[in-house]
């Protein structure tokens, strides 16, 4: 019961990614392109084969045993976040990757690439999706909060302590 918000969550977010890919399938791969603001922002079809920025490209299995590695070893880092309420940004970040690498891995186990689709025209962005949001939002987050809430050097003493063990 104590990760239910948790799982809910990224059972919402997951399921949000894939309709937005969805979506695409069913409306933009059949154009290859929808601008949103021209020359700046559109939805663009693409097949990504690879890993982020289109690295690694056609290395599908790596790609899901790496996926794998990376869920059971963030799935075992929220397990160990304390139930209280300042470490509520941790589980959130935790809740937005595990989202954006189901969503990704869908993709992979079922359509062997991802479906990427937003593309920053005027910068020329690589192309990307709403999962890729979700990590790299959870990056920032992660960022943010170790330099300006977990600033304390014993406030990730959970990760190695015994389970429980955790006191502030």
């Amino acid at each position: 019961m104590k990760y239910l918000k948790g799982i809910i969550s990224a059972l919402i977010l997951v399921a949000l990614d894939q309709l937005t890919k969805y979506l695409v399938l069913l409306n933009v791969k059949p154009v290859g392109t929808i601008p949103i603001i021209e020359g700046v922002l559109s939805l663009t079809y693409h097949e990504n084969r690879g890993a982020v920025w289109g690295i690694m490209q056609g290395q599908i299995p790596i790609l899901i045993v790496t996926t794998l590695i990376i869920l059971v070893g963030v799935l075992w880092l929220y397990g160990r976040i304390p139930d209280e309420a300042r470490y509520l940004w941790l589980r959130i970040i935790g809740v937005l990757v595990i989202a954006g690498a189901i969503g990704n891995f869908i993709d992979r186990i079922f359509r062997h690439y991802v479906v990427d689709f937003i593309y920053f025209e005027l910068i020329n962005f690589p192309i990307f999706n709403v999962a890729d949001m979700y990590v790299v939002i959870a990056a920032a987050l992660l960022i943010i909060t170790v330099i300006f809430i977990y600033k304390d050097e014993h406030d990730f003493d959970f990760i190695l302590s015994k389970k429980g063990e955790h006191n502030e």
